[in-house]
Protein backbone atom coordinates (compact mmCIF):
# COMPACT_ATOMS: atom_id res chain seq x y z
CA UNK A 1 0.00 0.00 0.00
CA UNK A 2 2.74 2.58 0.58
CA UNK A 3 5.13 1.41 -1.99
CA UNK A 4 7.67 3.47 -2.89
CA UNK A 5 7.52 2.89 -6.80
CA UNK A 6 10.72 4.64 -8.61
CA UNK A 7 12.14 5.38 -12.14
CA UNK A 8 15.53 5.27 -12.30
CA UNK A 9 17.98 6.06 -15.63
CA UNK A 10 21.27 5.22 -15.64
CA UNK A 11 23.69 2.28 -16.65
CA UNK A 12 24.39 -1.72 -15.82
CA UNK A 13 27.46 -1.48 -14.21
CA UNK A 14 27.60 -5.71 -13.11
CA UNK A 15 26.45 -7.86 -16.08
CA UNK A 16 23.18 -9.13 -14.81
CA UNK A 17 23.26 -12.70 -13.51
CA UNK A 18 20.29 -15.01 -13.17
CA UNK A 19 19.99 -17.78 -10.57
CA UNK A 20 17.63 -20.46 -9.58
CA UNK A 21 16.68 -20.63 -6.34
CA UNK A 22 15.13 -24.17 -4.68
CA UNK A 23 12.14 -23.09 -4.80
CA UNK A 24 12.17 -22.97 -8.85
CA UNK A 25 11.72 -19.49 -9.05
CA UNK A 26 14.26 -17.52 -11.26
CA UNK A 27 15.83 -14.41 -10.38
CA UNK A 28 18.14 -12.01 -12.49
CA UNK A 29 20.04 -9.19 -10.28
CA UNK A 30 22.32 -6.29 -11.67
CA UNK A 31 24.09 -3.32 -9.78
CA UNK A 32 23.22 0.36 -11.77
CA UNK A 33 24.40 3.68 -11.62
CA UNK A 34 22.84 6.90 -12.36
CA UNK A 35 24.94 9.76 -12.35
CA UNK A 36 23.16 13.22 -12.23
CA UNK A 37 24.28 16.20 -14.35
CA UNK A 38 24.63 19.84 -13.62
CA UNK A 39 25.53 22.84 -15.70
CA UNK A 40 28.87 24.42 -14.75
CA UNK A 41 28.50 28.31 -15.39
CA UNK A 42 32.16 29.27 -15.47
CA UNK A 43 33.49 26.49 -17.98
CA UNK A 44 29.77 26.57 -19.84
CA UNK A 45 29.97 23.06 -20.02
CA UNK A 46 27.81 20.32 -18.24
CA UNK A 47 29.49 18.16 -15.88
CA UNK A 48 29.08 14.63 -13.36
CA UNK A 49 27.68 15.25 -10.35
CA UNK A 50 26.86 13.17 -8.01
CA UNK A 51 26.43 9.49 -8.76
CA UNK A 52 23.90 6.41 -6.91
CA UNK A 53 24.47 3.15 -7.23
CA UNK A 54 21.41 0.72 -6.41
CA UNK A 55 20.85 -2.86 -7.10
CA UNK A 56 18.26 -4.29 -9.06
CA UNK A 57 16.48 -7.91 -8.81
CA UNK A 58 14.07 -8.64 -11.68
CA UNK A 59 11.87 -12.10 -11.28
CA UNK A 60 10.58 -14.57 -13.10
CA UNK A 61 10.14 -13.79 -17.36
CA UNK A 62 11.57 -10.80 -16.81
CA UNK A 63 14.57 -11.40 -14.85
CA UNK A 64 15.04 -13.98 -17.99
CA UNK A 65 14.41 -11.95 -20.72
CA UNK A 66 16.84 -9.01 -18.95
CA UNK A 67 19.60 -11.84 -18.72
CA UNK A 68 19.46 -12.50 -22.23
CA UNK A 69 19.28 -9.33 -23.54
CA UNK A 70 21.18 -6.76 -21.29
CA UNK A 71 24.69 -7.16 -20.60
CA UNK A 72 27.78 -4.20 -18.53
CA UNK A 73 27.40 -0.99 -20.08
CA UNK A 74 23.99 -0.97 -21.39
CA UNK A 75 21.85 2.16 -20.62
CA UNK A 76 18.45 1.16 -19.10
CA UNK A 77 15.18 2.98 -17.83
CA UNK A 78 14.41 0.72 -14.46
CA UNK A 79 10.71 1.20 -12.77
CA UNK A 80 10.07 -0.74 -9.85
CA UNK A 81 9.80 -0.87 -5.94
CA UNK A 82 12.54 0.55 -3.82
CA UNK A 83 13.38 -0.66 -0.55
CA UNK A 84 15.83 -1.05 1.69
CA UNK A 85 17.87 -4.11 1.85
CA UNK A 86 19.41 -4.89 5.71
CA UNK A 87 21.64 -7.52 6.57
CA UNK A 88 23.77 -8.76 9.35
CA UNK A 89 27.50 -8.48 9.48
CA UNK A 90 30.83 -8.48 11.81
CA UNK A 91 30.54 -4.60 11.38
CA UNK A 92 27.42 -4.34 12.73
CA UNK A 93 23.75 -3.84 10.99
CA UNK A 94 24.25 -3.28 6.92
CA UNK A 95 21.98 -2.05 4.59
CA UNK A 96 21.65 -1.02 1.07
CA UNK A 97 19.01 0.40 -1.87
CA UNK A 98 17.51 -1.83 -3.51
CA UNK A 99 14.97 -1.77 -6.43
CA UNK A 100 12.71 -4.97 -7.03
CA UNK A 101 11.83 -4.27 -11.02
CA UNK A 102 8.43 -4.19 -12.59
CA UNK A 103 9.85 -3.04 -15.91
CA UNK A 104 13.16 -2.76 -17.56
CA UNK A 105 14.08 -1.61 -20.91
CA UNK A 106 17.17 -0.32 -22.70
CA UNK A 107 17.44 4.35 -22.93
CA UNK A 108 16.57 4.34 -26.56
CA UNK A 109 17.66 8.26 -26.07
CA UNK A 110 21.53 6.31 -26.21
CA UNK A 111 20.98 3.71 -28.86
CA UNK A 112 18.40 1.34 -30.75
CA UNK A 113 17.36 -1.88 -29.84
CA UNK A 114 15.95 -5.42 -31.62
CA UNK A 115 12.64 -5.72 -29.91
CA UNK A 116 10.94 -9.59 -30.09
CA UNK A 117 8.01 -10.24 -28.60
CA UNK A 118 8.45 -13.21 -25.76
CA UNK A 119 6.47 -16.65 -26.04
CA UNK A 120 2.77 -16.79 -24.38
CA UNK A 121 1.57 -19.58 -23.66
CA UNK A 122 -1.92 -19.98 -24.72
CA UNK A 123 -4.70 -20.03 -22.90
CA UNK A 124 -7.51 -22.70 -23.03
CA UNK A 125 -10.52 -22.31 -24.10
CA UNK A 126 -13.45 -22.02 -21.52
CA UNK A 127 -15.93 -25.28 -20.71
CA UNK A 128 -18.37 -23.90 -22.95
CA UNK A 129 -16.03 -24.51 -25.84
CA UNK A 130 -16.24 -20.47 -26.60
CA UNK A 131 -12.61 -19.68 -27.10
CA UNK A 132 -11.40 -17.22 -24.80
CA UNK A 133 -10.34 -13.43 -26.91
CA UNK A 134 -7.34 -13.55 -25.17
CA UNK A 135 -6.07 -16.55 -26.69
CA UNK A 136 -5.11 -15.09 -30.08
CA UNK A 137 -2.72 -16.57 -31.15
CA UNK A 138 0.93 -14.34 -32.23
CA UNK A 139 1.51 -12.85 -35.41
CA UNK A 140 2.18 -15.59 -38.17
CA UNK A 141 5.39 -13.64 -39.48
CA UNK A 142 6.87 -13.05 -35.70
CA UNK A 143 9.87 -15.92 -36.07
CA UNK A 144 10.18 -15.63 -32.26
CA UNK A 145 6.89 -16.13 -31.18
CA UNK A 146 7.53 -19.45 -30.06
CA UNK A 147 10.94 -18.96 -28.45
CA UNK A 148 11.01 -19.30 -24.64
CA UNK A 149 12.90 -16.30 -22.90
CA UNK A 150 13.56 -17.92 -19.46
CA UNK A 151 16.79 -19.35 -17.92
CA UNK A 152 17.13 -23.53 -18.80
CA UNK A 153 19.94 -24.97 -16.85
CA UNK A 154 22.49 -26.64 -19.27
CA UNK A 155 21.08 -25.52 -22.35
CA UNK A 156 23.02 -22.85 -24.45
CA UNK A 157 21.37 -19.27 -23.94
CA UNK A 158 23.06 -17.16 -26.23
CA UNK A 159 23.51 -18.25 -30.19
CA UNK A 160 25.84 -17.32 -33.25
CA UNK A 161 26.23 -13.64 -33.41
CA UNK A 162 23.44 -11.98 -35.54
CA UNK A 163 24.31 -7.84 -35.15
CA UNK A 164 27.47 -5.95 -34.64
CA UNK A 165 27.40 -2.75 -32.94
CA UNK A 166 29.56 0.39 -34.07
CA UNK A 167 32.53 1.95 -32.32
CA UNK A 168 34.66 -0.13 -29.60
CA UNK A 169 31.78 -2.25 -28.53
CA UNK A 170 31.95 -5.88 -29.20
CA UNK A 171 29.31 -7.53 -30.77
CA UNK A 172 26.26 -8.21 -29.40
CA UNK A 173 25.13 -12.17 -29.17
CA UNK A 174 21.83 -13.20 -30.73
CA UNK A 175 19.07 -15.42 -28.71
CA UNK A 176 18.22 -18.73 -29.75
Amino acid sequence: MNECLVTVIGNIVTSPQRSRLPSGDGVTNFRMASTSRRFDRETQAWTDNRTFFVDVECWGELGGNVSHTLSKGDPVVVRGELYTHSWDSEQGRRSRPQIRAAHVGPDLNRGTADYRRSARPVPQADPSGVPDDAAAEPPADDPYADRPTDYTEGVEALDDVDSALTGDRAAVPALT
